[in-house]
């Protein structure tokens, strides 16, 4: 009969809990862990007050490649591969730490301002891209413009290729988020 190690199960109660802190789905606390999947929902419920989300995870690379997600997946990737090329951090826990510096980034260290925002990326989505790359499906591609390194289909023809940065779509901006901005700052000036 195998011995269960207490200290290897509160490695991977610890491990969850990181993950679901920072928003992790259910299925993807099942592919990291050794936990069975009544601790992890017991776990979440205990952590988020609530059942975690049902639903299939994202499973398309489409969804990378618009122009507001392709650049918070590519400050995502960057940061992810430099954690992974320099600072000798592999797996779940480069996904981890890379996601972490991507939220300080990206909420530029004032979570307080708007605590009911969403980043553009999660933690499923970082991980799925991950995945992604490492199939080959989406891979790193050179911005003919800037220099920078952006998330592209491996199957397209990337030739000078232009990011969304500096060559923003005409659709930039028009989000519902920024109509609703627009709309408040001209009711305050009439």
């Amino acid at each position: 009969m195998q011995k269960k190690s207490v200290v290897n199960e509160a490695e991977q109660i610890q491990l969850a809990m990181e993950m679901i802190r920072l928003g992790a789905r259910l299925q993807l606390l099942e592919s990291q862990t050794t936990l069975s999947r009544e601790r992890l929902i017991k776990l979440y419920k205990e952590m988020k007050g609530c059942s975690p989300p049902k639903g299939m995870l994202p499973f398309s690379t489409d969804w990378f490649l618009t122009w507001q997600p392709n650049i918070h997946s590519s400050i995502f990737f960057n940061i992810y591969k430099f954690m992974v090329d320099y600072a000798d951090v592999s797996g779940i826990q480069a996904i981890i730490k890379a996601y972490s510096l991507y939220l300080q980034q990206v909420t530029d260290g004032s979570q307080e301002a708007d605590a009911n925002a969403e980043p553009v990326l999660s933690l499923t989505r970082a991980w799925t891209l991950v995945r992604f790359v490492e199939s080959k499906m989406l891979t790193l591609k050179g911005c003919s413009c800037c220099g920078g390194q952006y998330i592209v289909n491996t199957y397209d023809l990337n030739n000078q290729y232009v990011c969304n940065l500096c060559h923003v779509p005409s659709r930039a901006g028009k989000t519902k988020k920024a109509k609703e901005l627009s709309y408040k700052l001209v009711s305050m000036t009439a």
